[in-house]
């Protein structure tokens, strides 16, 4: 039997093995979660990810993602005796730009574009692309936003993304960091002999294919020539443009894909250079055969302000600037005299513009230059006039004085010229809007509404309801997609889908509807022939807020029109339809500048600021 020991000066501890009692008492033990690794949040995002993976399938695709491996059938694409083309690449610290500005969809497209515009140097047809996002702790707002840049960019490269990994890592970086790797798999004829960089001679004529802007090199040299600036990147831009300096240095990588494969196919070019990291004087080379140079006078292409307003403001040499930076042109190529107009009226066709900006040569010597650039001081300084004069000078900073322009979402199914109204009011700089246009999402792949955005610079997605088992399951994947782009208010403009009471619900006061009759009267389908069976004289359309109820949302804004003596459905459809294109953006621009805010009691209530 165990007695009590005591002797002189004995203390009891109470803190050995207490952490390990107290865990034991409460029955908890070690998790991957605990230790930083969130296996349930990664899973939710794979459900999240998957519709707009499935919004990028094309023919070829076989299962969708979530698998150990993607698969995908050649045959089924159209290739019989196929190379495969493989590429990869990132978006560099581009991503620190993004991460410091809180925009992420951007990148995402950057990401599939460094890939696909390079495999095109082959010639090759994008197929399938995978991601790699890695990060130390996962958010999935952000992430999704990322992938959704990613579907985006696969979209305009005609490609499907096949697959990906999320990789958490705690430690590896700090809060809100993260990193991007893109694979892209193309594929050609083997008949397809491209390029043809034997067949280059003297004379052939480099045509210069425009870029989008810096695209995704020299970021590191963008970075400190901001910081000696001393503008951030909220301020006004310095380029001649209405954005933020963050959101023009984030413009998305150009995707030639589409635009330029059919051409790169025909016989008529032959060679491809894509202008990526080593600027003109690094990227010529690699389609030059040997002994060849490239004489390129750069006053016969246009250089957009942002590289002049770097030159000046970093103090770079001319030399720096052509082996760093694409300088306008995205894309090079080769083409004999004899096939350079046709290939030119093709670009066109395409949209691209493109210039005729030097001439193969003899090399002279060997030591001579491969790639020589007339005129670029000049044709710099030309650029930079566009640029604003107070940030060349080290002026005070250009503060946007009005508060962030508030992100919008349009969907739509048909022709949108409500959305095209939207467009050009937004895109005005006169206008001087509260509204951004961030994503048209369409659930009919042919609309021709989504043409429009393009063209204006708009990111697009399709999800058609068709791949859906339910209506909820439609506008979750809708509602993920919107909110992943970062869309604060969406406008229905033709959208012909019933949305669920859980969308409505999740977007109320900042959803917003335009219908053709001056509501109350005439709600739902028809309202033109209810307003000729009716008999009045006077009918419109309104901007309201979206309930549950069909039509009976608190109205925003409402534009007056005649019924007229002889009017049909037709000849009054037209003329409501161009009072819709005045009224959409008045409401857009009331809700959008928090002057017109929906209250919990479904009243708006009214402020001038």
């Amino acid at each position: 039997m165990a007695g009590e020991v005591k002797f002189q000066g004995a203390f009891f501890r109470r803190d050995i093995s207490a952490k390990a009692l107290q865990r034991s008492a409460t029955g908890s033990k070690m998790s991957y979660k605990s230790c930083g690794v969130d296996i349930g949040a990664g899973d939710a995002l794979v459900e999240g990810i998957k519709p707009l993976s499935l919004a990028t399938a094309r023919a070829g695709c076989v299962g969708s993602i979530g698998g150990f491996a993607g698969l995908f059938d050649l045959a089924a694409a159209g290739y019989s005796d196929a190379l495969l083309v493989s590429g990869t690449d990132g978006v560099g610290t581009k991503l620190k730009v993004a991460q410091d500005c809180g925009i992420h969809t951007s990148v995402g497209i950057d990401l599939v574009a460094m890939c696909v515009n390079d495999v095109l140097a082959s010639a090759a047809e994008p197929l399938f692309f995978l991601d790699y996002f890695a990060c130390g702790a996962l958010d999935g707002s952000v992430t999704l936003e990322v992938i959704s840049g990613v579907t985006r960019g696969c979209q305009l490269a005609g490609c499907a993304l096949l697959g990906g990994e999320t990789a958490e890592m705690p430690g590896m970086y700090r809060a809100g960091e993260y990193d991007l790797a893109g694979f892209a798999v193309g594929a050609v004829e083997r008949r397809q002999n491209f390029p043809q960089i034997a067949d280059i001679s003297e004379g052939d004529v480099v045509i210069g294919v425009a870029s989008s802007g810096l695209h995704s090199n020299g970021f590191s040299m963008v970075r400190t020539i901001v910081e000696m600036s001393h503008l951030s990147y909220s301020d006004a831009s310095p380029f001649g443009t209405s954005c933020t300096l963050g959101d023009d240095l984030l413009t998305p990588t150009k995707i030639y894909s589409k635009s330029l494969l059919p051409v790169l196919r025909s016989g008529r070019v032959r060679a491809y250079a894509h202008i990526t990291g080593g600027g003109l004087l690094g990227n010529i080379p690699r389609i030059l055969p040997q002994g060849f140079a490239v004489l390129l006078n750069a006053s016969l292409w246009q250089i957009p302000p942002v590289f002049a307003w770097l030159q000046h403001i970093g103090e770079v040499g001319e030399e720096e600037m052509l082996k760093t930076f694409n300088l306008g042109v995205g894309v090079v190529l080769i083409s004999s005299a004899l096939h350079a107009d046709s290939v030119f009226a093709h670009l066109a066709q395409q949209g691209e513009a493109a210039w005729r900006i030097g001439t193969v040569v003899l090399q002279q010597g060997d030591a001579g230059s491969v790639v020589q650039v007339a005129n670029l001081g000049e044709s710099l300084r030309k650029s930079l006039q566009l640029c604003d004069v107070a940030s060349l000078n080290g002026g005070p900073r250009a503060k946007s004085q009005q508060r962030p322009r508030t992100k919008v979402g349009v969907l739509i199914s048909g022709t949108g010229t409500n959305l095209q109204a939207l467009i050009d009011h937004t895109q005005a700089p006169s206008n001087n809007s509260a509204a951004a246009i961030r994503l048209v999402i369409s659930n009919v792949e042919s609309a021709p509404g989504l043409d429009r955005a393009k063209k204006a610079g708009i990111s697009t997605l399709v999800i058609s309801h068709k791949g859906f088992k339910s209506r909820l399951e439609f506008d979750v994947a809708v509602d993920r997609a919107l909110r992943a782009a970062g869309v604060e208010l969406v406008c229905l403009a033709g959208f012909m889908r019933i949305l669920t009471g859980d969308f409505v619900r999740k977007w109320h006061g900042h959803l917003i509807n335009v219908h053709p009759s001056l509501l109350p009267s005439f709600k739902g389908m028809n309202a033109h022939q209810l307003a000729l069976d009716a008999g009045v004289r006077l009918t419109g359309c309104s901007v309201h807020f979206v309930e549950e109820e069909v039509d009976a949302g608190a109205i925003i804004v409402q534009e007056a029109v005649p019924i007229l003596h002889g009017d049909d459905v037709e000849k009054l459809s037209e003329r409501v339809k161009t009072a819709e294109h005045v009224a959409f953006p008045r409401a857009l621009e009331l809700v959008a500048s928090r002057r017109a805010v929906l209250h919990d009691d479904g009243k708006i209530h009214w402020s001038n600021s």
